[in-house]
């Protein structure tokens, strides 16, 4: 699928299970690819890392890098390595060794973005891996009906664990720090794109704190990059559940006024309303593409080959 040149300049934002199905399938259309990865996660491994040694939290950066690793066996073996999840009645249960891993090259090297690079090097990941900030983040969240005898009252709601599972109707989310530092590399490999991919991912707790920090908004603003924004196959449990995909695509611009969006890009089968989407779509001045994106046997789940056609398509690369 990749062309002679290698493919245009691209970077991906996000976090989690949805970063890691963009980034699978991204590298299957360039060599030029960065992640830009969100680090407010506080649960699991990744929280109690962030705890006990003051680091980032490492698991959503683990997963990308695992994503990136390629097809062959020496690519599907560290994959299966970074993501092993140890299960005993010890410390270490629960803890992915992909995790020890990285928070051990960065006690060894001192530096997130240098260890990042090193893990990266080390599995023959086909692109790079940034944190968006160099300070680990929590997200605050403004959520509505969480106790349902009063469905109008507005409640804080503080950590992305808490954001992604609570009940109630998320209205709105910060971070804190409010102005953290971004990440210089990530500064310059958004504004020296072709593309920028945004999503898919938890909405408020994975995609939306991008928009959050204010120099990587004003990169996202003012860089000459296309922006491709591609929607979740499905709402999110506990986060998005009332929303649909063209909800989705107005939170987004709510949080990022004078985005230029190009292309957004949804899964056919995932929209009820169609017309409704095209028509917010076009008012912001975008193109809408759909395409058959699921997995067949996991519709709530991207397929990564065919999310790369449709990629391709998009880029200009078929």
């Amino acid at each position: 699928m990749l062309t002679d040149s290698g493919g245009p300049r691209v970077v991906a934002l996000g976090g989690g299970h949805g970063l890691a199905a963009s980034l699978s399938a991204l590298r299957r259309v360039t060599d030029d690819l960065t992640a830009v990865v969100t680090v407010a996660d506080d649960g699991g491994s990744s929280g109690r890392l962030r705890k006990e040694f003051g680091v980032l939290p490492p698991g959503d950066l683990r997963m990308a890098l695992a994503a990136l690793c390629g097809d062959d066996t020496w690519g599907e073996t560290w994959a299966e390595v970074l993501q092993h999840r140890f299960a005993s009645a010890g410390d270490l249960s629960g803890h992915s060794l992909g995790n020890l891993l990285i928070v051990t090259v960065w006690d060894l090297l001192g530096d997130h973005v240098a260890g990042l690079d090193l893990v990266g090097q080390l599995l023959g990941a086909h692109g790079r891996v940034l944190p968006m900030a160099l300070t680990p983040l929590e997200i605050t969240a403004q959520v509505r009906g969480i106790d349902p005898s009063h469905p109008l009252d507005i409640t804080t709601v503080r950590g992305q664990v808490e954001v992604a599972t609570s009940p109630g109707t998320v209205v709105s989310v910060s971070l804190d720090p409010a102005n953290p530092p971004p990440t210089p590399q990530a500064l310059s490999a958004v504004l020296n794109a072709e593309w920028v991919v945004i999503g898919p991912g938890s909405w408020y707790s994975s995609v939306i704190p991008h928009l959050l920090v204010p120099g990587l908004r004003q990169a996202l603003i003012s860089t000459p990059a296309r922006i491709l924004v591609n929607l979740n196959l499905q709402p999110q449990a506990g986060e998005t559940d009332d929303l649909t995909p063209a909800d989705h695509f107005e939170v987004l611009l709510a949080h990022a006024p004078g985005l230029r969006v190009d292309t957004v890009l949804a899964d056919v089968t995932s929209l009820d309303a169609p017309g409704d989407l095209a028509q917010r779509v076009a008012a912001a001045g975008a193109r809408l593409v759909t395409a058959d994106i699921a997995r067949a046997d996991a519709p709530d789940q991207h397929d990564p080959v065919t999310l790369a056609a449709a990629y391709a398509r998009v880029m200009g690369q078929s």
